[in-house]
């Protein structure tokens, strides 16, 4: 039902502007694409803005995440140093929430939002959160989408079989699907930490709690711009096999 919609798009997409790949690329693709690359430059240049703003508190990002853990009851989720730069996680199969250098011992407002928003990923865990849960439903029909779909898409075109195609696109599009249900996750996880971080007082001052907001604000605007790039991919690829269809 839903292939079926983007196929309908895809096919008003292709007779307005034609089934040169190159231009549907530029066209559908190349702005996604800009806005995702504006977005992860946006996050960074946030992220060490608020790295230099301190916290009267003087929490750092393992204490802040761990009162986060400590508010929602959480006791069997450890919390590590890992290398890396914004390479902060959640590890839900070893209960392990992982700090990067600059978050882990930061008494800054940005490594207190992102600290405590990896902790909201485990309260989200320990609290059965629907939109997650559905999200790790779908993550191996997606890790599978993502190698096999052009491919078993492009070999139904080239034997004539229009409905390996249709199962190529389809398991493709759960990259898109994946991506739109991931959003409201990081959107949650982000509510969670910034809800603890008042009530505990974490950032005492207004323009504190404003900045590990801006730092949150600005990362889940990447997962937006990763689903904007998910959909033009796929209608991308659309319109390209409803046109060689016509061929």
């Amino acid at each position: 039902m839903v292939l079926s919609v983007f196929q309908a798009i895809g096919q008003r997409i292709g007779d307005t502007l034609g089934y040169n790949s190159l231009w549907l690329y530029i066209i559908l693709v190349g702005p996604a694409l800009i806005f995702s690359i504006v977005m992860q430059v946006r996050v960074k240049s946030t992220f060490s803005k608020m790295s230099q703003v301190y916290s009267k508190s003087g929490y750092s990002g393992a204490y802040a995440a761990a009162e986060v853990l400590r508010f929602y009851g959480i006791t069997n989720v450890r919390i590590e140093q890992c290398s890396g730069k914004l390479s902060d996680h959640y590890d839900p199969r070893n209960n392990v929430i992982r700090l990067s250098e600059s978050v882990y011992s930061s008494t800054s407002v940005a490594a207190i939002g992102v600290a405590c928003h990896e902790a909201g990923h485990a309260a989200q865990y320990a609290n059965s959160y629907l939109p997650i849960k559905i999200r790790n439903s779908i993550l191996p029909v997606t890790k599978i989408g993502s190698y096999a779909g052009i491919p078993l898409a492009m070999l139904g075109l080239l034997v004539g079989f229009e409905p390996l195609v249709t199962i190529g696109l389809m398991l493709y599009s759960f990259i898109m699907i994946f991506q739109l249900v991931t959003l409201p996750v990081e959107l949650d996880a982000s509510r969670r930490a910034l809800q603890v971080i008042d009530r505990l007082g974490m950032l005492r001052a207004e323009e504190e709690y404003r900045g590990a907001k801006r730092v949150l604000s600005a990362a889940a605007m990447t997962y937006v711009a990763a689903l904007a790039v998910s959909l033009a991919n796929l209608l991308r690829l659309l319109v390209l096999f409803s046109g060689r269809r016509r061929d």
